[in-house]
């Protein structure tokens, strides 16, 4: 039995999902909500989105990279967006698997692979897995440096029945004010929450993101960056200098496992540079694509 998260009033079907922009395909594990776009014969690009704002948190990156010709590939993970939410484990293996089964089913290969946030250690342990099918990596603001230090509060969500009690009560509140944090210019807060607010609204979301905290996804990665490091695959990393969420101090961490890539620090900015400094980001990226 599912616990009764009293503000999830809106199952996700073929009804609530006409309401959204893009594709949904069926994978083993679910209904996946995807949106695909540029000229069929561009560069494959994809874009893997973070722990808990779906793929809407790309979508000036992409407008941009399809309006310069790439094929570029969003998704929402599963237990987000307008993506299913099945009572599962959600693991690395989940996440991966899901990945792997969508480049399947769209018959892409040889893709230029980007990670936002818990996007990083997707994309990191999906290259370990599947090296053939990336020819670059980009990481924003990766997480998995090391594992995050969470508060007591949040260490006692973990525990079966008080996590549920405790996410239910406090948890539609802190994950929306938590959203502000991933900004350095507050102007863009307000419009971002309200788009984040209707994922919320699903029934299984906030049950995905304890599982997502439970089963690992907020442990280090640093052992899997370092094997994605020895690859040596042309790598682009970028960081907000002033991010709370992944703070830019994880960068030596990433940069020891991955010597050899391209960095960029960005001043003035949070969590998500391609959306706080697309001026700075986009032809940085665009040259490193091209390249």
């Amino acid at each position: 039995m599912s616990f009764p998260f009293l503000d999830e009033t809106r199952e996700l079907n073929e009804s609530t999902r006409r309401e959204t922009a893009g594709s949904f395909i069926a994978l083993p594990q679910g209904v996946t909500h995807y949106e695909l776009g540029g000229p069929e014969d561009g560069k494959p690009i994809v874009l893997v989105h973070g722990f808990s704002v779906p793929f809407f948190i790309f979508d000036p990156l992409f407008d941009f990279l399809t309006n310069a010709g790439f094929r570029v590939l969003r998704y929402d993970l599963l237990g987000r967006g307008y993506s299913d939410k099945p009572r599962l484990h959600y693991d690395i293996h989940l996440f991966v698997k899901q990945l792997k089964d969508l480049l399947d089913a769209l018959g892409m290969t040889n893709i230029a692979l980007l990670g936002l946030s818990m996007g990083g250690p997707i994309t990191a342990a999906f290259i370990e897995q599947h090296p053939r099918f990336v020819r670059k990596h980009i990481l924003i603001d990766p997480s998995g440096a090391k594992g995050v230090e969470l508060s007591q509060l949040l260490k006692m969500t973990k525990l079966p029945v008080l996590g549920e009690l405790l996410i239910g009560l406090f948890g539609s509140k802190n994950m929306i004010k938590g959203i502000a944090s991933d900004f350095f210019d507050p102007k863009l807060v307000e419009t971002f929450q309200e788009k984040y607010k209707t994922q919320m609204e699903f029934k299984g979301f906030k049950q995905a993101i304890l599982s997502t905290m439970r089963n690992g996804m907020l442990d280090s990665f640093l052992e899997t960056y370092k094997k994605v490091g020895a690859l040596k695959k042309p790598t682009l990393i970028f960081w907000g200098k002033n991010d709370k969420t992944t703070p830019y101090k994880d960068h030596t961490l990433i940069l020891q496992a991955l010597p050899h890539a391209e960095f960029h620090a960005i001043e003035n900015c949070g969590h998500i540079p391609h959306y706080e400094k697309p001026e700075i980001f986009n032809p940085i990226l665009l040259e490193f694509l091209l390249r």
